[in-house]
């Protein structure tokens, strides 16, 4: 039995509403955006911790070289410790960072920390673009991206990722009893349930 007026429908004896196309689109998107805060602070999470652990090789370490010897922020490292000792630092800086941000549902306010510490992180980064040769003099320079730009301009999404993290992490701080971590609640309550 369908009734048109109050949009619900009967199955075997049971009602079920149906939600208006419009009312539908709401709560899938906002299903779908709180998917992307999850993937979008666990993928920063999941980068973090990747490169981060490649830093205690002597493979990263060469490859990391040349970008922060050429940087004036920080090639000073490099007169006081050993190029294995600089990436093993920017390693267990890089892990420390991941696990505070991956800590948001249970301390906001260690996420936010994370999140500051790497907003730096991905700010200094960005500064290699011009220390670096970034861009390829074989294709006639600017806007041509060499290798290792290329590489680095990523870091201006990660960097906006951060941002999102640590404005979030912050918002949550204020309503903290009030809002649920990603959870099947979340999820619940974007159904509106």
């Amino acid at each position: 039995m369908l009734n048109i007026h109050n949009q619900s429908m009967e199955f075997f004896g049971k009602s079920k509403r149906f939600l208006p196309i419009r009312e539908r689109m709401i709560v899938a998107g906002r299903q779908i955006q709180a998917m992307g805060e999850f993937v979008l602070r666990y993928g920063l999470v999941l980068i973090l911790l990747w490169i981060g652990g490649m830093k205690f090789t002597a493979f990263e370490a060469a490859g990391i070289q040349p970008l922060v010897g050429s940087s004036p922020v920080l090639s000073w490292m490099y007169a006081l410790l050993s190029v294995q000792a600089v990436s093993n630092l920017f390693g267990v800086v890089e892990i420390s960072v991941a696990v505070m941000i991956a800590l948001r549902p249970c301390a906001p306010k260690v996420s936010a920390f994370g999140s500051v510490l790497a907003v730096i992180m991905f700010l200094t980064t960005l500064t290699f673009l011009f220390s670096l040769p970034g861009w390829e003099p074989s294709l006639g320079g600017f806007p041509a991206l060499s290798s290792a730009g290329g590489f680095l301009l990523k870091d201006a999404v990660l960097l906006g990722t951060a941002l999102w993290s640590l404005g979030e992490s912050l918002a949550a701080l204020r309503s903290q009893d009030n809002v649920p971590a990603f959870s099947g609640e979340r999820l619940k309550s974007a159904y509106g349930e």
